[in-house]
C-alpha cells in the first residue's frame, strides 16, 4: 500500500468500538504494510508518564516512560517527531532490543495537548524519511481525533 492508501485505511478503522480496538488495528497495519517498521507502538499520557498503549513486536520493558527521559519523552515534552538514524548515538536513547537501529517518534496531538505517541523502531540504520514522517503525522492526526 501506498502512504494514502494506509490512511484511507487508518481513517476507515475510526468508527472502532473502543479506543484500544482502534489503536491495535492501527499498530498492526502500519507493522504489515511497512516492513522497515519492526516494532509499532502506541504510549499514551497518563500522569505524566508515557504509558504503553497496544504495539506489535518484541516484548519491552518500557512500558511506562517519564515525560523528561528517552526519545520518546523528548518527542512528548517538545510536541516535535523526531527521527533518530542511529540510536547508538543518541544519549537519550532507552535501549529496548539490541537490534534496533534507528526510530521514529511522533506525538499525538489535538490543538496544543500532547495526548500520546506513535514510536517505531526499525532494525536498519536511518530506516525513517521524510515519507514516513508525513505518513505518520497524518496518522497521529487521525488517532487524535478518537483518543
Amino acid at each position: 500500500m501506498n502512504n494514502l492508501e494506509i490512511l484511507d485505511s487508518v481513517r476507515s478503522l475510526v468508527p472502532s468500538p473502543t479506543r484500544d480496538h482502534l489503536l491495535t488495528e492501527v499498530v498492526e497495519l502500519l507493522h504489515r504494510e511497512r516492513p522497515h517498521y519492526h516494532w509499532v507502538g502506541v504510549y499514551l499520557i497518563q500522569d505524566k508518564e508515557l504509558v504503553l498503549g497496544p504495539y506489535v513486536g518484541k516484548p519491552t520493558t518500557h512500558t511506562r516512560i517519564p515525560l523528561n527521559q528517552g526519545i520518546c519523552g523528548a518527542a512528548a515534552s517538545t510536541g516535535e517527531t523526531l527521527i533518530i538514524d542511529d540510536v547508538n548515538s543518541d544519549p537519550r536513547y532507552l535501549a529496548c532490543s539490541l537490534e534496533t537501529r534507528s526510530e521514529i517518534v511522533v506525538p499525538i496531538k489535538r490543538q496544543l495537548q500532547i495526548l500520546g505517541e506513535i514510536d517505531i523502531d526499525s532494525d536498519q540504520p536511518a530506516a525513517f524519511t521524510s515519507l514516513d514522517r508525513e505518513l505518520l503525522e497524518a496518522v497521529a492526526e487521525v488517532l487524535a481525533l478518537k483518543i
